[in-house]
């Protein structure tokens, strides 16, 4: 009986330990895919559903040459690379001219994408990027063709047809492609196998799903996982779109690597300004292979044949962009740079190589929300050597800029520091009591903090 009260006690504990530690999840093989939050490049916010072969090859070019050193490593073809005749501002649902192999599977528009002519699918593009020193991801949507449907064809791998898999509860609402897999049917797993087992024949590292995350459609993230493990090949495996329900964070976290925490970003301050919320709401969760994800970062050159705008540069002024990238660093985003990188500027080229804000981003620990007022936003974090991590955002509407202040006490430092700026990689000098910044209107101070040792 004492042997019961003991083994009884032991799980309640640990069933408390879990509750109150949510990011310290078993760490499945899949975890050590993405160690760090992936960063890399996507054709969405230039290109929307339109992005071609050869403009996908010049932004792995300038990755390559450019970015690559600095940790920058996927590149990403984003939503319907299977329509020959797709558009800009939206998607042609009128008349598109879909593109599927015999067992109901897209397969990429010889159109747009010239090397996947002759049955070789995307492979072509991946050696390409591969041959770089980058990696090669695709977006999908989740569920099975419903022109695949319509010509009922078979699934490989099973005696089932696409007809026998799906229904139509939670269909998408944006766009009509695809129908629901039913996860109760002879078949269905059977068909996410077939698929990832194509796209692994592709040499594919990186897998965005769309209409998975909102509403959570844990069935299918399911199948999706056991057909991503059973190719063999490390698929890194992205949920979209946001706010995932944070009742399922446990779920999505045993399942995924990233997974949207938000609608779609673009370049306005208001956007910006949500991701305050969710990033002290979801920085719980994050940990080695599993990130909650802000979404793609609207920077750079964006508009060019996107969703939604005309072709420009990132609407966001000089401090609001420091902002994004500072609360990204501190809140562990993935970095998916959503921008035409061969027409970066300098200013975009210097918020995605300055190394110590994107150590910030891939190193860091104990990131947390420090305090917030009417606000002002604190955010710190723990560097690999010891030292401080500080963030001050002033995300008011005030024209003048706020003076911001942190007692080293609340952060634990006894004694003096050397801090350091490190947007403009200034120092600053040595405090000993607290730092007091200047913060201005929708800006950033992002610091370093160096504890200094008495000289004996």
């Amino acid at each position: 009986m004492k042997l019961k009260h003991t083994l009884l006690l032991a799980a309640l504990t640990a069933s408390v330990q879990l509750i109150a530690q949510p990011s310290q999840t078993k760490e499945m093989e899949f975890h050590k895919w993405a160690a760090t939050p992936p960063m890399g490049w996507n054709s969405w916010d230039c290109y929307g559903p339109t992005v071609t072969e050869p403009e996908v090859k010049v932004n792995a070019d300038y990755m390559s040459k450019n970015l690559k050193k600095f940790g920058w490593e996927y590149i990403v073809v984003d939503i319907r690379w299977y329509v020959d005749n797709d558009k800009a501002h939206g998607y042609n649902e009128k008349d598109p001219v879909f593109c599927m192999d015999e067992y109901g599977r897209f397969i990429p528009s010889e159109a747009r994408f010239p090397s996947s002519a002759k049955g070789k699918g995307f492979k072509p593009l991946a050696d390409y990027i591969h041959s770089k020193g980058l990696k090669f991801g695709i977006h999908i949507m989740r569920g099975i063709p419903k022109v695949a449907v319509k010509k009922n064809t078979p699934i490989l791998g099973s005696t089932a047809h696409a007809a026998d898999i799906y229904n139509t509860n939670l269909l998408c609402p944006w766009l009509g492609d695809m129908y629901t897999v039913d996860a109760t049917k002879n078949g269905a797993q059977e068909y996410y196998n077939s698929l990832m087992a194509l796209y692994a024949s592709w040499g594919l590292d990186f897998i965005k799903i769309d209409d998975l995350s909102r509403p959570y459609h844990q069935d299918e993230v399911e199948l999706i996982r056991k057909a991503i493990d059973k190719t063999g090949r490390k698929i890194v495996l992205s949920t979209s779109p946001g706010e995932t329900p944070l009742a399922s964070a446990e779920h999505v976290q045993t399942h995924a690597n990233m997974w949207r925490i938000i609608d779609d970003f673009w370049d306005n301050w208001g956007q910006v300004k949500e991701h305050f919320a969710l990033f002290e709401k979801w920085i719980p969760y994050a940990g080695k292979g599993h990130w909650p994800d802000g979404d793609m970062l609207p920077i750079g050159k964006i508009g060019i044949r996107a969703e939604r705008g005309d072709n420009r540069f990132c609407h966001l002024s000089v401090d609001e962009q420091h902002t994004l990238m500072s609360l990204f660093a501190m809140g562990k985003s993935p970095l998916i740079f959503g921008g035409d990188l061969p027409s970066n500027n300098d200013f975009t080229l210097s918020l995605i190589t300055n190394k110590e804000v994107l150590d910030i981003n891939q190193h860091s620990k104990n990131n947390r929300l420090l305090f917030k007022d009417n606000d002002i936003y604190v955010w710190t974090a723990d560097a690999a050597n010891g030292d401080k991590y500080l963030a001050l955002f002033n995300a008011r509407d005030g024209e003048q800029p706020e003076k911001v202040t942190v007692k080293l006490s609340q952060l634990g430092i006894k004694g003096q520091v050397a801090v350091k700026e490190l947007w403009q990689n200034k120092p600053l000098g040595k405090v000993s009591d607290e730092l007091s910044q200047l913060i201005p209107k929708h800006g950033v101070g992002l610091y370093r903090l160096s504890t200094v040792k008495n000289k004996k």
